[in-house]
């Protein structure tokens, strides 16, 4: 028998490890990306490579981190002192600034548990600064790490760093991002070896099963709770980036007894265009949606997952083949794959789902020539919007919802680390849906640069607006300008532009759907 007391102790001492691994990768991190907005995740993992817990990071790194590490564990082997890095998103990866970086632990010689973390990186390569370019290939998004030992035996690999370096724009930044990713797994392995020296390893084993069996029981009587039956939805992404519009996502979900069945067979073929997402995405996007029903905290491990089933068609927008264009699919396509099962589960049981939030990450990358140190720059950062009103409460305005849970960047880092100012940065105004509880509002952040700049930007919910749920109206789409020589011009959803110093940027993002 498991005492209850202890399984709670261990469920907060590993929760707290990588809390802390965490901290230190924000902290030691050179990029605002990763400093400010904490565009992190970091985990544990056991020998098998199955997730032991989670800090609360990035929801769309829940599903995805763990299919790095058993590609990782099936592809390699691990020595004491190693350090693997991989992005490759056909292989567990999700987009390619999303770097993992995974560290064995090992005890008295024998490898008993991983440690890693994930980090996007403002620029790996490709055809744009900040490496979210409206693609056509995977080849024009940056360099494809497969598993790789930067790190071996203690001894960094200097000709993989090297090779790496070489093919991004901010290779000091790269550096520095790197090396506090591996700091932080070496803080998540100290702690770990001693909790272990502390309690034993056959107890921290033990308790580590328990955990995910406990979320298994809980998972499954949250899903007993919702009433049998098949529950379909579809939404549409807008366009590709390469001219293809009304992207279909389809679901039918089944829900029979204490397990789920989501099943995406109908959504449309993949693409040209940057949109496609890796089945790893679409897993995350799952699992995301059905931890927000556990009405109390659940520990963030693989026993979540095991009630539920998600079939793919491969060649799917959902489910893409290489070499498919998936800059867009992590931050895009996953809101969107929330949006549509919430929207399933809406009709299942609708005073626990929320309308729809704003529906997109709203992609800003921006690179140039900083006229203050000569150096090449590269910026990217998501934007917040609005949250879908619920039942007992209002949207929240201008917060990033769903599968990003990053922080905005302040005005103060961001012109202190860019040759920008920023003119406006203001909530925007009735841009959530009305009803009895009122859409979230968005926001509008106005830049204005101070050199010349390359400029991408991915966004969706500009033409199809967020749901409303019940009678509630739909949040109000976003926008997209340029401002040149004192004229405002109307951009669309995905675009790339050359700007000249003194040009403007103004994004303003959508609101959240209303609830009647």
């Amino acid at each position: 028998m498991f005492d209850p007391i202890t399984l709670e102790v261990y469920r907060n001492k590993l929760s707290s490890i990588a809390e802390e691994m965490g901290i230190v990768l924000q902290r030691s991190s050179f990029s605002p990306n990763i400093k400010e907005r904490k565009d992190l995740s970091c985990a544990i993992f056991d020998y098998e490579g199955r997730l032991v817990a989670q800090a609360e990071h990035i929801p769309v790194h829940l599903g995805s981190m763990p299919m790095s590490v058993k590609t990782a564990v099936e592809s390699l082997s691990f020595e004491e002192g190693d350090v693997v890095i991989l992005n490759d998103p056909f292989r567990g990866g999700t987009h390619l600034p999303d770097i993992t970086a995974i560290e064995p632990v090992f005890v008295k010689g024998k490898l008993e548990f991983f440690v890693a973390n994930r980090a996007h990186h403002a620029d790996v390569g490709g055809s744009s600064p900040g490496s979210m370019p409206l693609s056509g290939s995977i080849f024009e998004e940056g360099i494809v790490i497969p598993p790789l030992k930067i790190v071996q035996r203690g001894s960094l690999n200097e000709a993989a760093l090297e090779l790496f370096l070489s093919n991004v724009r901010t290779p000091q930044e790269r550096r520095g991002d790197l090396q506090a990713q591996f700091m932080a797994n070496r803080i998540g392995s100290l702690r770990l070896r001693e909790l272990i020296e502390e309690r034993g390893l056959e107890e921290v084993k033990s308790y580590t099963r328990e955990l995910m069996a406990y979320s298994e029981r809980v998972m499954r009587a949250t899903i007993a709770r919702i009433p049998d039956g098949v529950y379909e939805f579809e939404d549409f992404l807008e366009d590709d980036g390469a001219g293809n519009t009304d992207l279909r996502i389809h679901l039918r979900l089944k829900i029979e007894g204490d397990t789920a069945l989501l099943d995406f067979s109908k959504s449309s073929d993949q693409t040209r265009g940057c949109v496609n997402a890796v089945r790893a995405i679409t897993l995350s996007a799952v699992y995301y949606c059905f931890m927000c029903l556990v009405g109390s905290s659940i520990p963030a491990n693989e026993g979540c997952f095991r009630p539920i089933k998600v079939i793919t068609r491969e060649g799917s927008i959902l489910d893409a083949r290489f070499p498919a264009a998936v800059a867009g699919g992590n931050v895009e396509t996953s809101q969107r794959i929330v949006d549509v099962v919430l929207g399933a589960l809406s009709k299942a049981v609708p005073s626990l789902i929320p309308a729809a939030s704003q529906g997109s990450m709203n992609n800003v990358a921006v690179g140039g020539i900083d006229p203050r140190s000569g150096r090449a720059f590269a910026y990217y950062e998501t934007l917040g919007g609005g949250m879908g009103a619920s039942r007992d409460t209002d949207g929240e305005s201008a917060i990033h919802s769903h599968m990003t849970n990053t922080m905005n960047t302040p005005v103060e880092a961001l012109e202190h680390a860019y040759p920008f100012i920023v003119r406006e940065y203001s909530i925007r105004r009735n841009s959530g849906g009305g009803g009895l509880k009122k859409g979230g509002d968005g926001l509008i952040r106005d830049i204005e640069f101070l050199t010349d700049v390359e400029v991408s930007v991915i966004s969706e919910r500009r033409r199809i607006p967020p749901y409303g749920l019940l009678g509630g109206e739909p949040g109000r789409v976003g926008e997209n300008f340029i401002l040149r020589e004192s004229k405002m011009e109307k951009m669309p959803s995905k675009f790339r532009i050359s700007l000249k110093k003194g040009d403007r940027l103004r994004i303003e993002t959508p609101g959240g759907g209303g609830y009647a």
